[in-house]
């Protein structure tokens, strides 16, 4: 078992304080958005032991990346764990892992911390991901382009889970919903929009807005968006208006004030709002439009960068491939709450092999909770002081358990466990 030193991705959308204090850290003074913990190549994970070879040898690697014998120098130099599993899949990850996803971690695990609203985007299916990494290859556009839409040929389903209040955007409202939500505004040039949403069945009704609004002239649609923001902030404050429309009402007119004259901020007028309390999650599948406004949470999603925007962004928005992989369907965001299981663990059920989430509350006199090896673990401390066999963690804390290792956790506190379901 190794204790993960972890990198914090400094995203503009990031919130200053939010990482900062789950780590019981002074903040910066700049956004501290994404702490990640794993092996993605963009910023793997590092841990304070030698590699191990085949069977365990240990073993380091060269500048080249080949497999050498350890060195006296600094053997207990920290190394990226991408290194460590590259020098002995199987018996980081284990035989099954290996078998169904290659000698990679399959998954990415975050806290992430959401201090602005992020880009509207979606994710491809695996068939999708595959199609569209191949074209761009073969096209010749640089992985690095702005315009590059598939860096991988991953799909990238995910989950998050709040650790405090949580707001976002998931999945399309009911086209009739979408358009009584527009008509309450009173702002004469959303009108078509609402008129296109009722007049047709839903998958076309939705795919005509979305359409429309992504393709509209950037003059007009700024000022139809200047206009939807006071009128939202309006009906936000109108004592008469629901607390749930309030909410998102709120919610929208904050995405104007980030994104002025954006098209997403109509584009997330079709999506529901949705507020998480600590302890709920989302998951996100492939086609499901999104977008996460505030909050503290915990995310796990399939190790792939490959996103398409659908506005709130200043970066690429290729309209003609979002629509291709967008799901024009309207759907409950089906916020998930944990299964609690006889031996302490609490699971956040999703259809995906690539990860699996679960969490542990340990109190200080319960018996510790044994957990199987067979498949790579990472263990993430939220809050208390509890312990991974031997090591102590704190908030912000986690360790990578090696598939040929038992451990057990011991209270108090709270652990979040990513691995796979192989």
């Amino acid at each position: 078992m190794d204790r993960l030193a972890n990198t914090v991705r400094p995203y503009a959308w990031g919130s200053v304080t939010a990482i900062p204090e789950l780590l019981g850290t002074e903040p910066t003074g700049e956004p501290q958005a994404e702490l990640w913990m794993g092996a993605h190549p963009g910023a793997p994970s590092r841990i304070a032991r030698p590699t191990r070879g085949a069977h365990g040898t240990p073993a380091t690697r060269d500048a080249a990346g080949a497999v050498d014998r350890p060195t006296d120098s600094d053997p207990r130099a920290l190394r990226p764990l991408s290194d460590v599993i590259a020098a002995d899949p199987e018996g980081e990850l284990g035989p099954a892992a290996v078998k169904e996803f290659g000698p990679r971690l399959p998954f990415l695990f975050k806290v992430l911390a959401a201090g602005a609203p992020l880009s509207l985007q979606v994710h491809p299916n695996l068939a999708q991901a595959q199609e569209g990494y191949a074209d761009e290859e073969r096209r010749g556009v640089p992985v690095d382009a702005p315009d590059r839409n598939y860096k991988d040929a991953n799909h990238k389903p995910e989950l998050i889970c709040a650790l405090t209040g949580f707001n976002g955007l998931c999945g399309f409202r009911v086209p009739a919903e979408s358009a009584d939500l527009l008509d309450a505004l009173a702002v004469d040039s959303l009108k078509p929009y609402a008129d296109l949403l009722r007049a047709h069945p839903e998958e076309a009704a939705l795919r005509e807005v979305l359409t429309a609004v992504l393709t509209a002239d950037p003059a007009d649609m700024a000022a139809t968006v200047t206009a939807t923001a006071h009128a939202a902030a309006r009906l936000a404050a109108d004592p008469a208006t629901a607390p749930t429309e309030a909410a998102a009402y709120a919610a929208y007119a904050g995405l104007a004030h980030h994104f002025p004259g954006d098209p997403g901020v109509l584009a997330a007028m079709l999506l529901n709002h949705v507020r998480l309390q600590p302890g709920e999650a989302l998951f996100l599948g492939a086609g499901v439009p999104h977008a996460y406004l505030d909050g503290l949470g915990v995310e796990i999603m399939a190790n792939s960068d490959n996103v398409l925007r659908c506005g709130l962004t200043p970066k690429h928005v290729d309209v003609p491939e979002l629509l291709r992989v967008v799901r024009f369907e309207a759907t409950d965001p089906g916020v998930l709450r944990p299964e609690a299981a006889p031996d302490g663990e609490e699971l956040y059920d999703t259809p995906i092999d690539e990860f699996r989430l679960s969490r542990y509350v340990l109190s200080a006199d319960a018996a510790p909770a044994r957990l199987p090896a067979g498949a790579p673990q990472i263990l993430l401390c939220t809050a208390g002081s509890p312990r991974a066999g031997d090591l102590p963690l704190a908030p912000g804390e986690s360790v990578f358990v090696p598939a040929d290792e038992k451990t057990e956790l011991s209270g108090p506190g709270t652990v979040f466990r990513a691995t796979i379901a192989v």
